[in-house]
């Protein structure tokens, strides 16, 4: 069925941070969220994203200020509807491979940066892409998460896992304690953040520097969830590295302190053009935005990467599609990682993370980054914007995301309507005509 847009609107909203949150070599102090409505001839439908111009591309964020860098971005989707007003889709897949390169090319274009990396585009496209789903669905008669997922893709999202294990995130300054607590509380799964301000040298000495801090920490905490009974480490460097040598005085470090053995992986820790073959290294890599699309990331899968950040609600669910697919033909398992997401879009993560094949070495579970309620300053407040707030896989129960039959009936409300985004836009009550 082709489906014509008729009409679009978009809005944002910026949301304080608890503290500075560093990545990078880089700190945000506030994340804007952006909601688009798409409108047929017959129905409208609101998209959401969290914008992370930083973590989409670190150069256009130290080349103009902060608000500068996240209005590029916003600009970038108001071109993307404008592109697609008056357009006729049959999928949303198809739409997105129809603008995304014009999208990309215009944001070359207004940050003078040639170089743009493809993430800053797929992030800038994910409430468009979101409510173009949410359409197409409507019109096609579709009601379930599972009934959205295309033919094609359907194995590599074939799982119903009756858990979801919550991965906190630990940036550079989450202080020692609250490391500690978060265990204490059940998290059993830490994802800290490495690759610290400045020079390389200084960089490598601040990094082992804190992880012997957090793995001192910690030490004495165990979890039925992993084969070992230890706490995983999951490492993400964010293109930090600038050579396989420098990671390599890392992992000794690692191997010195016994650390080595928990370190379930270390996520995308050179920048996207090294193109190292990694195959001998003693640790499993993950790709993540050098993965922007599934070209690149069976290019990071031939280099010997071994697991794949899957980010619907950063590089848009159409695209998570294709890479889930090509990380599935070629075996790599793959987990949701976040964008410090708002709720309702946490649970668009939870309803891929859920689908996805277990992770080595862990339990039956699908694995999910989300770590919101460790920096928004209103989390409990943005949490009552979920259309189905107050659901109970919506809060972990000691570090695990319980995904039961509700959750998968409900599809973790992504078809539900939030009233705070409506009121935002100023849109209809009723979305849906009858």
């Amino acid at each position: 069925m082709s489906i014509t847009i008729t009409n679009i609107q978009s809005t944002f909203e910026r949301e304080p941070l608890i503290r500075p949150f560093g990545f990078k070599g880089g700190y945000m102090k506030e994340i804007w969220q952006t909601a688009v409505l798409l409108t047929s001839e017959s129905r409208q439908k609101i998209g959401l994203a969290t914008q992370n111009a930083l973590w989409s591309d670190a150069a256009v964020y130290a080349n103009h200020s902060p608000t500068a860098a996240e209005s590029l971005m916003y600009v970038m989707s108001e071109y993307a509807l404008q592109l697609v007003k008056g357009k006729s889709f049959i999928t949303p897949i198809q739409l997105l491979d129809d603008i995304y390169e014009k999208v990309h090319a215009y944001g070359v274009y207004i940050t003078g940066c040639p170089g743009l990396r493809k993430t800053f585009a797929l992030n800038a496209l994910v409430a468009l892409d979101n409510a173009a789903w949410l359409l197409y669905a409507a019109e096609n008669g579709l009601n379930s998460f599972d009934e959205l997922i295309p033919d094609d893709y359907k194995s590599s999202l074939s799982q119903h896992h009756s858990r979801v294990a919550s991965i906190p995130l630990m940036a550079y300054g989450v202080p020692l304690q609250e490391i500690v607590a978060a265990v204490k509380n059940g998290y059993f799964f830490l994802k800290i953040k490495i690759g610290q301000p400045g020079p390389q040298e200084e960089m490598l000495e601040k990094d082992k520097a804190r992880i012997s801090d957090i793995h001192r920490a910690v030490q004495g905490y165990e979890t039925p969830f992993t084969q070992n009974g230890k706490l995983p480490y999951y490492f993400d460097a964010n293109g930090r590295y600038e050579t396989k040598e420098l990671l390599i005085r890392l992992l000794e470090h690692l191997e010195d302190i016994g650390a080595l053995e928990q370190t379930i992986m270390i996520e995308e820790p050179f920048p996207e053009e090294y193109e190292e073959a990694v195959h001998d290294l003693p640790v499993r890599l993950a790709a993540d935005e050098s993965a922007h699309t599934d070209v690149e990331a069976l290019k990071r899968i031939q280099l010997g990467y071994k697991a794949m950040a899957l980010k619907p609600i950063a590089k848009t669910l159409s695209m998570t599609f294709k890479v889930a697919h090509i990380a599935f033909e070629h075996n790599v398992p793959c987990f949701c990682a976040d964008l410090t997401v708002n709720p309702i879009l946490v649970d668009w993560n939870k309803n891929v993370a859920a689908r996805l094949a277990p992770f080595p070495g862990l339990d039956n579970m699908g694995l999910l980054e989300t770590n919101g309620h460790q920096n928004y300053a209103n989390w409990s407040v943005m949490q009552t914007y979920h259309p189905l707030y107050g659901a109970t896989w919506m809060r972990p129960k000691q570090g695990i995301f319980l995904t039961d039959e509700t959750f998968y009936a409900e599809s973790g409300g992504m078809f539900a309507e939030s009233t705070h985004y409506r009121d935002l836009l100023g849109a209809q009550k009723d979305l849906e005509s009858t």
